[in-house]
C-alpha cells in the first residue's frame, strides 16, 4: 500500500507541482489549501507525512503543528514546513511548535525530497 502524504498548502501551482512529483515516485497525496482545512484532513486521514506552509488562511501552520504534535492520535506524524519565512526566528518557532523539519522554497539542493525519502520508503509503481 503506498505510503501516503498530506500537502498543506495555498499556493495552487506548488500544490499541483508537489503532487505530480509525488505520485510519479509513487506516493498518495492528499490536499488541503488553509490551515484549518489542513488540520481536519489530518485528523480524517491520518497521512504518513505532512507537508505544511506557514502563511495559510485561517489558521496558521505553526497552529497546525502544535495541534498536531500535542496530540497524542498524531504527534508521531513527521510534519516538514516548507515555507518561504527565511528566518532563523521562524524555523526557531516551527522546532518550538513541533515541526520535524524547516525547508525553504526557495532550497534548490533537494532536501524536500531528501527528508521525505528519509521519513518514507515510496512504493515505485
Amino acid at each position: 500500500m503506498a505510503k501516503k502524504i498530506l500537502i498543506i498548502e495555498d499556493y495552487v501551482n506548488i500544490v499541483e507541482v508537489l503532487t505530480m512529483r509525488l505520485q510519479t515516485m509513487g506516493f498518495d497525496v492528499i490536499c488541503a489549501y488553509d490551515g484549518q482545512e489542513g488540520l481536519k484532513r489530518a485528523r480524517e486521514e491520518s497521512p504518513d507525512l505532512i507537508i505544511l506552509d506557514v502563511l495559510l488562511p485561517k489558521m496558521n501552520g505553526f497552529k497546525v503543528c502544535r495541534l498536531l504534535k500535542f496530540d497524542t492520535n498524531f504527534k508521531d506524524i513527521p510534519i516538514i514546513m516548507l515555507t518561504s519565512r527565511e528566518t532563523k526566528r521562524h524555523e526557531q518557532l516551527g522546532q518550538e511548535t513541533g515541526a520535524d523539519h524547516y525547508v525553504y522554497k526557495s532550497d534548490r539542493k533537494g532536501t524536500l525530497l531528501k527528508l521525505i525519502y528519509q521519513h518514507l520508503r515510496p512504493v515505485v509503481n
